[in-house]
């Protein structure tokens, strides 16, 4: 920055940047108040604050109602919609930081902020100052020029002349005509129309300015022409519109801009307010949290870290944790593979502010002497192998996988942090320790880039110096102690979750690793084979989109189907992206698929992309060179509704109604002697669904094994079970399922390609034919909205922040998924008990059955071959009892040489 600056912040622009960007992960406070967008300003404001540390600063905000191009255009600004309550409910809280944080807030009646600006930064120039303003407005960049420049804080681009002109095409002195050209649907800034930002800037290079332009319309040929000569009267009032005020009438000056010092008191009182944990750990306060442990505040505690070297330490501390109830234990390794990480180093905890390293392989030049690993393992190994003695963990599937590379058996696994904070609130926060800290102790941990650095040059653990390795490894031992004082006597409070999380959650952990850790084979032969065959249908593919477009282009490159669909092609725009360029969405193509071919190839093509590439491609690379398998790592904490995910690979995705995702499947197999066999919970949901409603003739279809589909086709459409034909069955299976993912008649009308009056009329015989599930779905929702949360049968909350919501797209989907919920969430509880009680089942087999893979609602297992018929009977018999349910759950077990065949 220069000696003397000046940054003036568009605070309106930070607005609603803000509230777009955090919407989604739908920010709010103790209380549900959303928070989003007083974070993502107050945020850039700090970060704007540490960078320039500018001489005079201000941040400028729109007043309210109308200003002078109202007087000009009374239908300016008229196609924006109304500002949504949950993001004008946060402005006030933004003006009062902003002033307690000491900096000038400007909003001046009847003037837009833009004009504010505008006028400060040109009395600015005027009097020695270089100015940078802080906006993504467009509008703004008619004032740059060596001392007035633009920042996007967003994409942190910074814009001078000649940043404008490759931008825009054109220079700053340019930018009032090129705006009046292009005009701005969100202001209703009328523009010429068919004139794009390519055309205006190529006219305006042309002629020199928007007078030469007006003066030679008529040579400019084509439609383009047409309109622009048809438009030549409203031209100036474009350009009026878009250009800015620069004498606005201001009680202050630039060199009046000056922050003042921050006014704690009101600064903490509002962070307290709006939950801003982290930022009231920086004012020197204690964030308190939601739900304080009940032996006081410890994170004001002085920590006490040791670092153990020798052996009379070492034993000393094996003693005092032998004789703790529970300790807590992590592992620090070389990889976050947890087939091939080694242990680095270890460090445990027994009392909340103390715990202990032991560094045990940092094999950097000039590391220092420590403890032999393998002989400090055997020390452990018949206390981590204890059922006797209790552990406590974060993530502890992980550290149980990494020991068992050392021949440790971890057991006496009596809690984990991150499943206890899921089990209290799956959707409360991620369940990592650092945002366990700040949630729950108002700690800003030392997180793992602060040891090992980022990116490229991060160093493996066992690369990170013992002094600076040290604190952070006993740090998460501590930190993982301390979490559990804090939520295990909230989870105590609630029995029903006590016995979820002790019955289902910590035994699964176990379960997940023993699956993890056997892997599946993978046929890597078959899978390269079928990537080459999906690389010649991807060629032919783009070969024909070629020839449909008339031309060459990038198949896969969104920009150059943005093109080739609407300005080439002119299809119609039937959605636009937050940037205001027409959509190449998945949902966009479908929809534009049922007219035209191109965007159907385009479809075709990313999905068979999508599979070579996360499937075909990377799968034989995925292949453990010691095991010859694929490990996948199971999820326990992602989902809310208590669904397992998986990674590296996901095995959740693989399509099976398709021939390409089946020959994927094909690429699973069993070893030699061996059969893979699937079993699959049949029609899972709907069967909970009767349960849970009660709905007499639901359950007497599902008692009498009845086609279920068969059943409400008959009962719909008022025929006889004999007489209904395959496409009233079909509308009964789309009836069933969509309705219990809240599937309303306009989506069942699109998926079964009938009118809307038709589809609600199936919709309503259903219900008159099931009305205890209506009934339910009534209820549910009424008792959501009321405490905010619904349960499963066996008594997992999944809480619903936005059900009460004031935006209605936001509290639809909220009581959409408060339908959805206790089925999904009761369908993952019941497979999960089924593996835990398969678990044990297969202990007792030993190498002749392995439980390979979950995927949603389905087990498989590789099973010795003369095994096969024994094992398909009792895995049917264990997962048929995992459920109390009031209607039988049927299990279907289908085997083969691959998975596809299995299933």
């Amino acid at each position: 920055m220069a000696a003397h600056s000046l940054v003036l912040v568009d605070g309106s622009y930070y607005l609603f940047r803000a509230y777009h960007a955090t919407q989604r992960q739908g920010l709010s406070n103790a209380e549900g108040e959303p928070t989003g967008a007083i974070f993502g300003v107050i945020n850039m404001l700090r970060k704007i604050q540490r960078e320039f540390i500018p001489d005079y600063f201000a941040v400028v905000f729109d007043a309210k109602g109308k200003n002078h191009r109202h007087q000009i255009f009374p239908e300016y600004k008229a196609n924006r919609p109304p500002m949504p309550d949950d993001l004008r409910c946060q402005i006030e809280p933004i003006h009062q930081i902003i002033q307690a944080m000491g900096i000038p807030l400007l909003i001046i009646d009847d003037v837009e902020a833009d004009d504010v600006i505008g006028t400060l930064a040109k009395q600015a120039e005027k009097q020695g100052l270089e100015t940078t303003v802080s906006t993504g407005d467009k509008d703004l960049a008619q004032l740059v020029n060596d001392n007035i420049s633009l920042l996007n804080t967003m994409s942190d681009v910074t814009l001078d002349p000649d940043g404008v002109k490759e931008k825009f095409g054109v220079p700053p002195e340019l930018i009032i005509d090129y705006l009046a050209l292009v005009g701005d649907s969100v202001d209703n800034v009328p523009g010429v129309p068919k004139v794009g930002p390519k055309t205006a800037a190529k006219w305006l290079n042309q002629y020199g300015s928007l007078d030469e332009i007006i003066a030679n319309a008529d040579d400019i040929g084509g439609k383009v022409g047409e309109s622009l000569r048809d438009n030549l009267d409203q031209i100036p009032l474009s350009k009026e519109l878009v250009t800015l005020k620069l004498d606005v009438k201001l009680d202050v000056s630039p060199m009046d801009l000056i922050c003042e010092e921050a006014d704690k008191t009101s600064l903490r009182e509002q962070y307290q307010r709006w939950d801003m944990r982290s930022w009231l750990t920086e004012l020197g306060e204690q964030a308190q949290g939601n739900h304080k442990p009940e032996n006081g505040d410890v994170t004001t505690k002085e920590t006490s870290y040791e670092t153990i070297t020798d052996d009379n330490t070492l034993d000393a501390w094996l003693d005092k944790l032998a004789a703790s109830e529970l300790f807590a234990f992590d592992t620090e390794t070389t990889s976050l593979d947890y087939m091939q990480a080694e242990v680095v180093g270890v460090s445990f905890s027994t009392s909340a502010n103390s715990a202990a390293y032991v560094p045990l392989a940092h094999d950097y030049p000039g590391a220092p002497q420590q403890l032999d690993r393998n002989t400090v393992l055997e020390k452990l190994q018949p206390l981590l192998e204890s059922t006797e003695h209790a552990k406590l963990g974060q993530n502890l599937k992980y550290d149980m996988s990494v020991l068992a590379n050392h021949g440790i058996e971890l057991k006496g696994i009596a809690h984990d942090t991150m499943l206890e904070s899921y089990v209290l609130d799956s959707t409360a926060s991620r369940h990592d320790m650092d945002s366990l800290a700040k949630k729950h102790l108002g700690l800003d941990t030392i997180h793992y880039e602060d040891v090992a650095g980022k990116g490229a040059k991060q160093l493996s653990f066992n690369e990170v110096p013992v002094e600076v390795a040290a604190p952070y490894a006993a740090e998460d031992a501590d930190i993982t102690l301390r979490l559990h004082d804090s939520l295990w006597p909230r989870l105590s409070e609630n029995p029903d979750l006590v016995k979820l999380y002790e019955t289902v959650e910590i035994p699964l952990l176990s379960v997940l690793s023993r699956i993890e850790r056997c892997g599946v084979m993978i046929d890597a032969d078959k899978l390269l084979q079928q990537s080459a065959e999906l690389s010649e249908q991807m060629a032919a593919i783009e070969t024909k989109a070629h020839d449909l477009a008339g031309q060459s282009f990038n198949i896969g490159s969104p920009k150059q189907i943005q093109s080739i669909l609407y300005e080439k092609m002119e299809l119609p725009v039937l959605a636009k992206t937050p940037k205001g360029q027409p959509s190449t969405a998945e949902s966009v193509l479908q929809e534009l698929a049922a007219d035209y071919e191109l965007p159907q190839l385009i479809l075709d093509y990313r999905s068979l992309s999508k599979l070579k590439s996360t499937y075909t491609d990377k799968l034989p690379l995925q292949i453990d060179p010691r095991s010859g398998r694929v490990h996948t790592s199971y999820h326990q904490a992602v989902a809310s509704t208590g669904r397992l995910s998986s990674s590296d690979p996901n095995l959740q995705n693989i399509p099976i109604r398709t021939a390409e995702g089946r020959r994927i499947r094909q690429a699973f197999v069993a070893a030699p002697g061996y059969t893979i066999m699937a079993a699959d919970y049949s029609q899972i949901e709907l069967r909970i669904m009767a349960h849970l409603s009660g709905d007499e003739n639901l359950l007497k279809a599902f008692r009498n094994n009845e086609d279920v589909h068969k059943f409400t086709a008959s009962e719909v459409f008022d025929v006889s079970l004999a007489e209904v034909d395959s496409e009233q069955r079909r509308a009964a299976k789309a009836i069933n399922f969509g309705l219990i993912y809240g599937m309303s008649a306009f989506g069942l009308a699109n998926q079964l390609g009938i009118d809307r009056a038709s589809a609600k009329d199936y919709v309503d015989r259903y219900f008159a034919r099931y009305p205890s599930v209506k009934a339910y779905m009534d209820d549910t929702r009424v008792a959501a909205k009321e405490r905010g949360y619904v349960e499963t049968v066996y008594k997992r909350r999944l809480y619903l922040p936005e059900i009460n919501a004031k935006n209605a797209a936001r509290r639809q989907y909220a009581e959409r998924t408060a339908i959805n919920a206790p089925m999904q969430g009761t369908a993952a509880d019941i497979i999960k008990r089924a593996m835990i009680s398969i678990d044990e089942y297969v202990g007792e087999m030993g190498e002749e059955v392995k439980m390979v893979m979950q995927v949603h609602d389905e087990l498989v297992f590789e099973v010795a071959n003369e095994k096969l018929e024994e094992v398909r009977t009792r895995v049917c018999e264990i997962m048929s009892a995992a459920g109390d349910l009031s209607v039988p759950l049927l299990v279907e077990a289908g085997s083969g040489s691959n998975w596809d065949e299995a299933h």
